[in-house]
């Protein structure tokens, strides 16, 4: 049984973590994964300076919910200074821990030298960790990849970083900056970075199930486990992991009206966050996931791209038959 661990004063139920993805871990989705069991969740990623700018658009990116405790805003940008001050700035929010966004491997973010680009900078990652863990109270934590390519990175020295400038936890994605999301993840560097840090790490890659889970724990040594795109149209991995722990039995998946009514329980919760059109449109690519691999779910994904509203989805899903 995998139990209680904490980063900072931070207690944290399980090690069972959701990752911080942009486009996918708003807050009703959040909030689903929550209610299966889900023990950290991580915001999508925030612009330390649209922050600074008072963008509209990072409210809601921002916005938390009592029930989803505990839970990490994720911050990126690649100014020590102005991230110290947008952190302290927020600080009063009620998230429980900062995490700095290390390993983003989007061109749109690397080309700022934001994200997985400061691999290229320790003595930078050295800056911004300090700047933003002397500015506020609450642990700092920072998510990081193994790699960069054309940089000469030594991951474990950034991660021995990481921790000496302040961060209360370290999580490592296994891959480098150029697998994006494609190839095996390496989790022998997790486990070197387990072994030169003392404080924990959250072990990222290639975990779609229980018995992943436990692998990883058993070859990396990490103190949690963060399930990526495994999530995704899947929230119920996190009461199979639960589950799995607590008792040595795997879990079946969801039945179909167990599913459907998900998806529609999705659907209702991002229409009163962000309105219909929105809402709605945002359910097309959850739809596809939800329905992944099973029966007719290629039509399926065809029809819920053409979805504009929350009565179109319903008499969608009334057709959907295993």
């Amino acid at each position: 049984m995998k139990g209680k661990w904490k980063i900072g004063s931070v207690e944290i139920e399980n090690p069972f973590v959701l990752a911080p993805m942009a486009g996918i871990t708003d807050l009703p989705f959040r909030l689903l994964c929550k209610e299966q069991g889900a023990g950290l969740l991580y915001t999508e990623m925030v612009s330390a300076k649209a922050i600074s700018y008072h963008n509209r658009n990072t409210v809601s990116l921002m916005e938390t919910d009592p029930k989803e405790h505990p839970v990490a805003l994720q911050l990126f940008g690649s100014e020590p200074e102005l991230m110290g001050e947008v952190a302290k700035s927020i600080e009063d929010q009620p998230f429980d821990i900062l995490d700095i966004n290390m390993g983003c491997p989007v061109p749109k973010v690397v080309n700022n030298g934001e994200g997985s680009a400061l691999l290229k900078d320790p003595a930078l990652i050295r800056e911004i960790i300090k700047a933003v863990s002397g500015a506020v109270r609450k642990p700092v934590t920072a998510k990081m990849r193994i790699g960069f390519e054309g940089a000469d990175v030594d991951p474990v020295e950034i991660a021995r970083i990481m921790e000496d400038a302040g961060a209360a936890a370290i999580a490592v994605h296994g891959r480098t900056r150029q697998q994006y999301y494609s190839g095996r993840a390496d989790w022998e560097t997790i486990r070197r970075i387990k072994e030169a840090v003392s404080v924990p790490v959250i072990g990222n890659g290639d975990v779609d199930s229980p018995e992943k889970a436990e692998a990883m724990f058993r070859e990396t040594g990490c103190d949690a486990v963060m399930i990526g795109r495994a999530v995704r149209g899947n929230p119920w991995i996190f009461r199979e992991m639960n589950h799995y722990f607590a008792t040595g039995e795997l879990l079946p998946g969801p039945s179909l009206e167990e599913l459907k009514e998900e998806i529609l329980r999705h659907a209702r919760m991002q229409i009163e966050k962000k309105g219909e059109y929105t809402g709605i449109r945002e359910m097309r690519k959850h739809v596809a996931w939800y329905t992944a691999g099973m029966r007719h779910s290629a039509g399926i994904r065809r029809e819920s791209n053409l979805i504009s509203s929350y009565g179109e989805l319903e008499r969608l899903l009334e057709r959907f038959n295993a």
